[in-house]
């Protein structure tokens, strides 16, 4: 009969932690529940104790530049569990450089990274077949990129907002069609009004200040984005 995970001894079975993460490619905080909840019964299937739980959000696996994913590989140095659990392994990584090395690190810490639907072990095949999933899941970034890059492309040729913040004198309509603001529009005139009479960037933005205007997020302008417009 299987223990309650809560009744087990941590001291007497393998501590381990889950490792959980979504990107912004059309995932959801819905995809960390899901995570959450298979490493959990995998965890429990095990009958090993759940020390922690480290979850990024919105961040993608082509960068280690992750909070919680550093604060796990952190705590892996100072011997605070056992295993890493993912239910894949593209959620530790998704650039196979950045992978090798802080699998290794976790090796250096003898600390193992098991996956719930990928099986491995330490057997040749095993070794072939996490080297090619390596390679598919930043084939799988880059690529997702690539056609991200296409899809916006295509929009701007369209003369369609591509996202972000519009420029100060439009907006966006509910086809992403620029509308103009009119509101703004006058702040625009003026700018480029004073800009072709001779007026540098410090009367501009003295001026600007002076009149109230602010920008598109109501801010006072700033010397760089204001070069920029």
């Amino acid at each position: 009969m299987m223990k309650s995970n809560a009744k087990l001894n941590c001291k007497e079975v393998s501590r381990a932690v889950i490792y959980a993460r979504y990107s912004n490619d059309n995932q959801r905080e819905e995809s960390i529940d899901a995570q959450i909840r298979a490493t959990k019964e995998y965890i429990e299937k095990k009958e090993w104790c759940l020390v922690d739980t480290y979850i990024d959000r919105a961040k993608s696996a082509t960068s280690a530049k992750r909070p919680e994913f550093q604060r796990m590989i952190a705590d892996s140095q100072q011997g605070k569990f056992d295993m890493v659990i993912v239910q894949k392994l593209d959620r530790f990584s998704r650039n196979r450089y950045d992978s090798i090395f802080y699998k290794q690190k976790l090796k250096d810490n003898h600390i193992k990274l098991v996956s719930v639907t990928e099986k491995l072990d330490n057997t040749p095949e095993s070794l072939i077949f996490e080297s090619l999933n390596e390679g598919f899941n930043e084939y799988y970034s880059a690529n997702l990129s690539r056609e991200v890059r296409k899809g916006m492309k295509e929009t701007a040729m369209q003369c369609k907002h591509t996202g972000g913040t519009p420029p100060l004198g439009y907006d966006v309509d509910g086809q992403k069609y620029y509308i103009m603001n009119v509101q703004e529009s006058i702040i625009v005139k003026e700018i480029f009004n004073k800009y072709l009479e001779g007026y540098g960037y410090n009367y501009l933005l003295d001026y600007l200040k002076e009149k109230g205007y602010k920008t598109k997020s109501g801010k006072d302008f700033a010397r760089e984005p204001f070069m920029i417009f």
